[in-house]
């Protein structure tokens, strides 16, 4: 049997339908642990990124079921979901790229200062750095009272500055802001680069299922085939 026949379309689209599975599992994973920097949650096309993971890899399992079965109606709407889910993981992956370094510096920094004392001193703490930006006057009051791990891994007292692993290991302790870009500059980009290129394998999910579901089955009619 030549490969544009039945079987090979099957296992063409269930594999294809793993691959996709495989993917949506990448990109909930990267923007999860993305959503885990409390300051990176804030872009909200991660939240976008997450919710096109969860669609595709819905759409992906309907999709290896429908070509295990020959199900004509499971694999029309396969056709049209996957086509919508292609729509907005091209906008979503393009829109991540496009956020540079100034757009999420704004960003961080807007949500850096609503935030409670609590929780900015658990994520100086947890990424061992002190303030954001020095960019304001309030840069130096989050220095002076930084409350990243002590040597000894016991958090002390604020004013006791000489203690801290963050002050300590320089003079001028790095500041969040730098590490929190890091993370996030790298979430972006791999949730950009990832979802972009896979996003057009899925036009030819749309081609194999559209393909798949106008072939016959021969073990159903194999009359047809004489």
């Amino acid at each position: 049997m030549v490969c544009g026949g039945f079987a090979c379309s099957k296992n063409a689209l269930c594999a294809l339908n793993v691959v996709y599975m495989l993917v949506s599992l990448l990109l909930i994973g990267v923007a999860a642990w993305g959503k885990g920097l409390g300051l990176v949650s804030s872009i909200h096309i991660i939240g976008g990124v997450i919710a096109v993971g969860v669609f595709l890899l819905l759409i992906a399992v309907a999709g290896l079921v429908g070509a295990v079965n020959h199900h004509q109606v499971l694999l029309f709407f396969y056709m049209i979901i996957l086509g919508l889910v292609f729509i907005f993981q091209f906008v979503i992956s393009c829109s991540c790229l496009a956020i540079n370094r100034s757009k999420q510096t704004d960003v961080i920094n807007a949500s850096w200062w609503v935030m409670s004392n609590k929780t900015r001193d658990e994520l100086e703490r947890s990424f061992d750095c002190c303030g954001l930006f020095n960019l304001t006057t309030l840069y130096q009051q989050d220095y002076d009272f930084c409350t990243a791990v002590s040597v000894l891994g016991v958090v002390q007292q604020p004013g006791e500055v000489g203690n801290w692993i963050c002050k300590s290991q320089s003079p001028t302790c790095q500041m969040c802001g730098e590490k929190f870009l890091k993370h996030s500059d790298e979430a972006l980009k791999i949730l950009g680069g990832v979802g972009l290129f896979f996003s057009f394998t899925e036009i030819l999910g749309v081609w194999l299922a559209m393909r798949f579901r106008n072939q016959k089955d021969p073990r159903a009619n194999p009359s047809a085939f004489l």
